[in-house]
């Protein structure tokens, strides 16, 4: 059985996704408080695999999973995608009015997510960050009172609580993209070629995950020539974002997804040529695309 970390406690959004895209498999589910420390179990050889949130619709990457795959370990590769709704609901332990709600808990992802219906709906509450959707509502069941949580109706039913609202997201339609991890084939050295992640070759439409930063990045047009070594084969980018590398202002790490597998032709050329132009690349994996 294949043990596989998540974002706990139970009734997470990443654990409500993890039951769907982990039906069918034979898998145990290992809890752990940080996005960090799901990262960090599989590099360290403690679960074989993670199930972790990088992308939201509404507000956009999830830094600790980015940070964690690009500057803390080098020993851990994407190897699939899954997109789950999200569904957000404001919870307590009773029913409650919302002009009585004075404390809001959540993570800061579904503050973000939500940040329109706070200000309009509950101007009055204080808003908390917390470790997790369900720590959240599972602190609000304890300590009830005029306390109220944004999280998951497993969440709500699992803890024994009631939705007040539900639905709360700023726009209709909110997906979070969730990949999977696990940990390199002959993992110890830095993987910056172009090999599949886990040793597996995917089948169906792939994606590939880059991140770079180079020396030269201060010099005008920098990312341009970089990127133009994909728009001048044709491959097609479908995410970039840039993380400060935590170096000093201006220093940034840039990543990338991209249509095909690093070990196509257009892609493993454009990877070679962008070598080029950076300091530092590596392919934090290629996967089949959700």
């Amino acid at each position: 059985m294949t043990r596989v970390a998540y974002l706990g406690p139970e009734g997470t959004n990443s654990h409500e996704a993890l039951l769907t895209a982990g039906a069918g498999e034979q898998i145990e589910l290992v809890s752990l408080p940080t996005v960090y420390d799901c990262v960090m179990a599989v590099g360290e050889g403690e679960v074989e695999r993670a199930f972790v949130p990088i992308e939201n619709a509404l507000e956009g990457p999830v830094n600790a999973t980015l940070d964690a795959l690009a500057v803390e370990t080098e020993d851990v590769a994407i190897v699939g995608e899954h997109v789950h709704p999200i569904h957000t609901c404001l919870i307590a332990r009773a029913q409650l009015e919302l002009s009585a709600v004075e404390t809001i808990v959540s993570h800061p992802q579904p503050l973000g997510q939500c940040a329109h219906f706070l200000r309009t709906r509950l101007p009055q509450a204080r808003v908390l960050a917390a470790s997790s959707t369900a720590e959240a509502v599972r602190t609000v069941a304890e300590q009830g009172g005029q306390r109220a949580a944004l999280g998951s109706r497993t969440a709500a039913e699992l803890y024994g609580c009631v939705v007040l609202c539900a639905d709360v997201d700023d726009a209709a339609g909110n997906e979070t993209r969730f990949v999977w991890l696990e940990r390199r084939a002959g993992a110890g050295a830095a993987a910056t070629g172009g090999a599949m992640s886990a040793g597996r070759a995917p089948t169906g439409p792939c994606k590939t995950a880059i991140v770079f930063w180079g020396v030269g990045a201060e010099a005008p047009g920098w990312l341009v020539r970089c990127l133009s070594e994909f728009a001048f084969r044709g491959v097609n980018l479908t995410r970039i974002e840039s993380r400060p590398r935590k170096q000093g202002l201006g220093r940034y790490m840039f990543f990338l997804d991209l249509e095909g597998s690093a070990s196509e032709g257009p892609v493993a050329e454009a990877l070679e040529a962008l070598r080029g132009h950076v300091e530092h690349l590596r392919v934090l994996g290629s996967f089949p695309a959700a």
